[in-house]
């Protein structure tokens, strides 16, 4: 009888024990193998291009929109033919030029036609050609926003060259100082591109505005005349998409889902992401209400960006209510500077200039309010160098163009319309007379 109850005793005890390590063991995760560390990675990269892709349809659809139905098709082609440029620029000197350049350099050595090496060699964890694939949308991105900026007035072939230059090289230069460990990698962060991506953007097509000028119309007897779009219900659908599309820019830019360190990162960066467009729109709404008396639509789509392009350098470390305050800011931003360029008679169309490169600014210098790492130098440094080389390469090329081939179409061609004049169709041929 002594021995059975000992017998029990130990194995209840034995049992317990088991259960308790069992439970020890559940509570620390097995860390992640090689494998399901590569697959990951590189399911991030290619679920987030893909996402980032998509983009290029949200701006195609907000910048036809918000012109006028005579120059929604050149819209469309500028948009699907920017794209294409980009992939074939970045193939061929675009991502050499951001990842081939030595330590603290300033420009990577020209080397062309990109080729990927698929055996991870130096184990870096994902495929190269997802990550190609990933930075490639990216750029696109970039040139997507000159396109709505100068809308309406400029003729198609010099756009397309200057896409050209802006993918394969100015981007690419500049990019490499940073994300390819250039000369302001350790001194400058942004984390998805603030200052990289959208300031880019906003400087080149800020550039262009001034080469180019005002369309038409737009600022006679000292005036602003309005030129209504064509369709603000898809601006609105061009945005939703941006507004998506915005969740692979910033989740993909954690480069990493194989850790259950990373996927709360990224799950972080989503929720950010999408508060900071939302204080960004709540922001703008309230605002073009008191200012104006009603609520301005224009400006609210442009403030979801805002407060996008301001979160994108930073969204994984603040606070929810700091992302929304960040977003909320971009709102402002917004809504001030749209009359302030009219005011100076910069023509930009969709609004992109005040949306991609002042609050791209305003997202980059706020950095360091969230990140004890990152100091208001480094990154006044990073805004300012990036600022001059872009703008001043980008008026350098858009006045050459301007000089060899010209910019602008005619203004018989812009008072037809660029679907007409350069196309020879019309987007909405049913609504035409006769």
């Amino acid at each position: 009888m002594f021995k059975k109850t000992a017998l029990t005793a130990a194995s209840i005890a034995a049992v317990l024990s088991t259960a308790a390590f069992a439970q020890d063991a559940a509570a620390t995760p097995a860390p992640a193998s090689d494998t399901s560390v590569f697959v990951f990675n590189t399911l991030l990269f290619l679920i987030s291009g893909m996402v980032v892709m998509f983009m290029a349809a949200g701006f195609c659809m907000l910048e036809v929109g918000l012109v006028r139905s005579k120059n929604a098709a050149t819209i469309c082609l500028k948009n699907i033919a920017l794209y294409s440029v980009a992939g074939l620029m970045v193939y061929l000197v675009g991502y050499q030029l951001i990842y081939g350049i030595a330590e603290g350099g300033f420009i990577a050595p020209l080397d062309l036609f990109w080729s990927a090496d698929e055996s991870d060699p130096l184990g870096v964890g994902y495929s190269a050609n997802s990550d190609w694939y990933f930075q490639m949308v990216f750029v696109a991105t970039a040139a997507s926003i000159v396109s709505g900026t100068l809308a309406e007035r400029i003729k198609l072939f010099p756009f397309l060259i200057f896409v050209a230059v802006l993918t394969g090289f100015i981007y690419p230069i500049q990019a490499g100082w940073v994300w390819g460990a250039g000369w302001l990698d350790g001194r400058f962060d942004d984390f998805a591109g603030s200052t990289l991506v959208h300031s880019t953007g906003g400087w080149a097509a800020l550039a262009g505005a001034l080469v180019l000028g005002s369309r038409s119309g737009k600022y006679e007897g000292g005036r602003v005349h309005p030129m209504p779009g064509s369709s603000l219900p898809l601006a609105t659908l061009g945005t939703f998409i941006l507004w998506l599309g915005w969740f692979g820019f910033n989740g993909g830019s954690q480069l990493a889902l194989g850790t259950i360190d990373d996927a709360a990162s990224v799950a972080k960066i989503f929720v950010n992401t999408n508060m900071a467009a939302c204080g960004g729109v709540m922001t703008t709404i309230i605002l073009t209400q008191v200012l104006y008396k009603k609520v301005d639509l224009t400006i609210v789509l442009n403030g979801a960006i805002g407060g996008l392009v301001s979160i994108t350098a930073e969204p994984l470390q603040p606070a929810i209510w700091q992302a929304i305050l960040i977003g909320s800011v971009g709102g402002v931003i917004v809504t001030l500077s749209v009359p302030l360029l009219d005011k100076l008679k910069i023509d930009d169309v969709v609004g992109a200039i005040p949306a991609h490169l002042f609050c791209g600014i305003w997202g980059t210098l706020i950095v360091p309010l969230s990140n004890s790492g990152v100091t208001i130098f480094g990154q006044l440094t990073g805004v300012l160098a990036i600022g001059v080389f872009v703008f001043f390469v980008s008026l350098a090329v858009w006045y050459a163009l301007k000089l060899t081939m010209g910019l602008r179409a005619s203004a018989d061609d812009e008072r037809i319309g660029l679907d007409k004049a350069e196309l020879g169709l019309e987007a909405y041929p049913e609504f035409s007379p006769g």
